[in-house]
Order: C-alpha cells, then structure tokens, then sequence
C-alpha cells in the first residue's frame, strides 16, 4: 500500500486500531498525540505529508526504544480544511482526554478556530503548517512553532521581484479568508516599504477552484508578477488557465501550497514557478537531519521519496521528541508543556532551532525555489547553499 493511500484511510477506521489510553493520552509505555488536519480534499496533500513525516520520526525513536521507555503514537482526524470541523474534532480529543498534545495541524484558519480552545485546554499545540503571525504571539504558552512566519516569506518574495529583478508591477490572487489576508497584509507591507502598491488583486474561495474571475480581473493590469496565498489544486487551476490564455507574468507561491503537490497537478506547466520555502532541501543529503530524515521515511515506507512537507512534518516530530525527552520519565502533560516553554537553542542533525522569552518560532530561514522543466526544484538565489533535485 501507498504511504498517502494509508494516509487516506478514515480517521474512525484508524481509531478502531489503537487502544485505549489512559489520563492526558500516558500510559507506562506509550504516549499518544492527537493531529487534526485536512487529509482530503484540495489540501489533502498537506495534512498526509505533514503525518506522514510525524509517523516517521515517532517511528524512528521507537525502533530506538522510545522515550523514556514510552513508544509514541499518533491519532489524526481529517478536518477538511474547515474551520467548524476542526473545532468539533479538537473539542473532541480534549474531552475524551486520552492525548497529551496536538501535532501538525494544518492551515491558517483552522488554526484561527482551534488554537483558542486549545490553549483555553492548556493543551500543547505544536508545529502548526502555517506562518501566521497570531500564532508566534508571546503569550500563547501553549504554541511552538517551527517554521518561519508568513510575513518573513512576502518580504523574500518582494525582495526578489522588486530589489533584484527590478519588477514595478506586483500583483496578487489569495484565499479569501484569514490564511489569504495574512499574505495580502505581508505584501501590502513589503511593497510600501518601497513605496510601491500592488497593480491588481484577486481572491477565490477556499476548498474551490473558482478562480477564473480572479484571473480575468488580474490580467487586465498585465502585471510582470502574480503573488499566489493559496491551496495547490486552485493555484494550479490558475496558472494553468494563465497559461492557456498568453498570460506569462511570474508566479510565487507561498510555502502552504505544497511543492511537489503544485509541481504534479502543473506538469509542465509548472515550470518556472517560483515558490518560498521554509525547511532545508529535503534532497540535500549532506545535512545530516536531512539523511536522518530520508532514512526514516524510507524506514516507513519504502516507495516514499522526499519533498518539502514530509520534512517539515518529521522535523515537527523530532522537536516533540525532544521535549518528551526533556520532560523526564515522569511525564504528564504539565510537564510535557514545560519542556515544550524551556527548550531554548538546540541542533538536530546540523539544523539550529532557537526558542527562548518572547520567541515560539525555532526556524527563521526562507528561501526561493523554482519547478524545473522536469518537475523538480532549484534554488533562486544564491543567499541559501542547497543542492538541486
């Protein structure tokens, strides 16, 4: 079977197989953590990879033993990418109390719906598949993120289209909802910074691929760039139709769009497409997390091949392993949160995370990527060193 056709199964049928666990989801010899994500639909991709790369850490570290003789699962619950669901499913796991934490959930407006019931829970929240900035505030004790913020990915883009190319005329289509606000706002900001204001603006509804409108109306100011907050099936549908139409301004993506998932809907069409990401180069071998991380997901499932979202799912894993680890062989899930809040700065395979007062994000790197005419990907700058696919 498939590692995303396993990752597909429903999340009822895949409960059926786990016991039962006791207070705060501790037992003697396992701890379970709770995922609640879209593993369907247009951002299905998403929630799949980033488990995907989870089960692999936590399977890594129980071929090793475990934590402190604890084994490590991991329970995941389809949401659809739909903020009402992934509230009901979180009210969920916090009243049945049988996990210590919730893992790699992904989007931004699901985490704008569940990340205050979470945190009203005192539950850990941990590596969320968004850069949006409410949730790097200080004063959520309860979040840890990993990967650099949305704000800082719009300002590489900028600086790229506008610093370095010297383009004049930016224009953008975004999810209409919080996730395509938060990019709207990060570019409006980038580009006053330079005295600029975006050419055209375009929007389309999230779980569709509605985006013909959007494309019309964008196309009238024939900008030289389109800056893309969005979903990989609809961001495809517009470049696709772009392309169809003449219409050849760059595209960048942001990070959420899932790489190799934008890169198989396009085919060729893809090429050329710019898009930020926010991990290492998930083929660059020489970084030893990124060896560990192919081994491991290898070690899952022998047909895997590596992209961008497995690793920052495994990467996700490998920071909760740590605090687990920290949180000593007495572990409740106060303890598991205090490790979570003293983590500090650390390296993991030649990767350095820095947490501290006032900072809840590890990871601060951003850098270009672009699909290649054979649906890999190459760096853009030369600011970051990492091999291509």
């Amino acid at each position: 079977m498939k590692l995303i056709e396993l990752f597909a199964i429903p999340a009822t049928v895949l409960a059926l197989s786990l016991p039962v666990f006791a207070v705060e989801g501790v037992e003697s010899t396992r701890v379970q953590f709770a995922q609640v994500a879209a593993l369907d639909g247009p951002a299905g991709a998403l929630g799949t990879g980033m488990r995907a790369g989870i089960l692999a850490a936590f399977a890594e570290a129980n071929r090793a033993g475990g934590i402190h003789g604890r084994t490590v699962g991991l329970e995941s619950f389809d949401d659809g990418y739909e903020p009402d669901k992934s509230v009901a499913h979180v009210r969920g796991v916090i009243a049945g109390d049988n996990h210590i934490g919730f893992i790699g959930p992904v989007g931004t407006p699901t985490s704008q719906a569940t990340q205050p019931v979470t945190t009203e829970a005192g539950m850990p929240f941990i590596g969320p598949f968004t850069g949006a900035g409410f949730l790097r505030d200080p004063s959520l004790t309860n979040v840890l993120n990993i990967r650099a913020s949305y704000g800082a990915e719009t300002e590489a883009w900028i600086a790229h289209l506008v610093d370095e190319l010297g383009m004049e005329s930016i224009a953008i289509l975004y999810q209409d909802d919080g996730f395509g606000r938060v990019g709207l706002a990060g570019v409006t900001a980038a580009l006053e910074k330079r005295g600029m204001t975006l050419a055209a603006e375009g929007t389309y509804t999230r779980n569709t691929v509605a985006v013909k409108s959007a494309l019309l109306e964008i196309r009238k100011a024939q900008p030289q760039a389109v800056v893309m907050v969005g979903a990989y099936k609809p961001i495809a549908e517009f470049i696709r139709l772009s392309r169809k139409l003449k219409f050849e301004p760059t595209f960048v993506n942001i990070s959420f769009v899932g790489s190799d998932a934008l890169a198989e809907e396009l085919g060729p069409d893809g090429t050329g497409v710019i898009i930020s990401q926010v991990v290492p180069f998930p083929w660059d071998a020489s970084l030893p997390v990124v060896a560990e991380y192919q081994a491991a997901m290898t070690a899952l499932d022998a047909a895997s091949v590596p992209n961008f979202v497995t690793l920052e799912g495994y990467l996700v894993g490998r920071v909760a392993l740590r605090a687990l680890e920290a949180a000593g062989p007495g572990l409740t899930r106060a303890s598991f949160g205090a490790a979570l809040a003293s983590l500090g700065s650390f390296d993991i395979g030649g990767l350095a995370f820095t947490y501290g007062p006032g900072d809840n994000q590890g990871l601060d790197t951003v850098f270009l990527t672009r699909i290649t005419a054979d649906g890999h990907f190459e760096t853009v700058t030369a600011s970051e060193k990492h091999a291509s696919r």
